[in-house]
């Protein structure tokens, strides 16, 4: 029966796809005297380690919808799941490389979406975990089946920067906030009343509007306002 082992040891956003995808880099090996694998349906679920790296003062403020208060972090700060990908590795006998590709979403109501865009810098830990079925010769060529241990796993550390060029390639100075459809005919309303030309226009005059009120209330309040 085979005994494979994985690893990953780069990755590279991809250029011109439908939404934007990571291709991690897969290494796949087994022992020198192995068995002719025909193919591997292959399952990854990755986790974010979100435990083993440090996040500066303005990272912890940008993941406090996450994880709250940094007081609160030894209880809530904890490995998150980021998602699924399969890959067909096809066949090999000793070691092969493939692409696992994994696509990303930019939407802000995901939990993932949100760590990442606090990060500054660094690196993000995940850990890959592996399941699968694996079709492959016996030693008389016959085909025989197996299952992929669950104790099949790989670490990877991914760069910010990776992130944050791939989101930069596919929305240029762009954010998606999803919104609930009756906010949305709201700001629709807001946006037509007012003759605002984008809903970015209108969202900058609600802030505006809410800044204006903010500072009116803390000076009926007696509070100082700065200038």
């Amino acid at each position: 029966m085979p005994e494979l082992k994985f690893s990953i040891d780069a990755d590279e956003p991809i250029r011109f796809a439908a939404v934007p995808t990571l291709a991690f880099r897969l290494n796949v090996e087994q022992a020198a005297d192995g068995e002719l694998i025909e193919n591997i349906l292959l399952q990854a679920q990755i986790q974010i380690d979100a435990t083993r790296r440090r996040y500066s003062p303005e990272e912890q403020a940008g993941l406090r919808d996450l994880f709250g208060d940094i007081g609160d972090w030894s209880r809530t700060l904890r490995t998150m799941h980021w998602t699924h990908a399969p890959v067909l590795v096809p066949a090999f006998e000793q070691s092969i490389t493939v692409n696992l590709e994994v696509p990303c979403t930019f939407d802000f109501n995901v939990a993932a979406t949100k760590y990442f865009h606090a990060l500054e810098d660094g690196d993000v830990p995940l850990t890959f975990l592996f399941s699968g079925t694996i079709f492959y010769r016996d030693e008389q060529g016959g085909l025989q089946v197996t299952r992929i241990p669950w104790s099949k796993e790989a670490s990877f550390r991914l760069p910010v920067e990776s992130w944050r060029r791939m989101m930069d390639a596919y929305y240029p100075n762009t954010a998606w906030v999803c919104l609930e459809r009756d906010t949305f005919e709201k700001l629709t309303a807001f946006k037509r009343s007012h003759g605002l030309p984008t809903f970015e226009r209108a969202l900058e005059e609600l802030l505006s509007e809410n800044a204006t009120v903010t500072a009116r209330v803390g000076v009926a309040a007696g509070e100082r306002i700065e200038p």
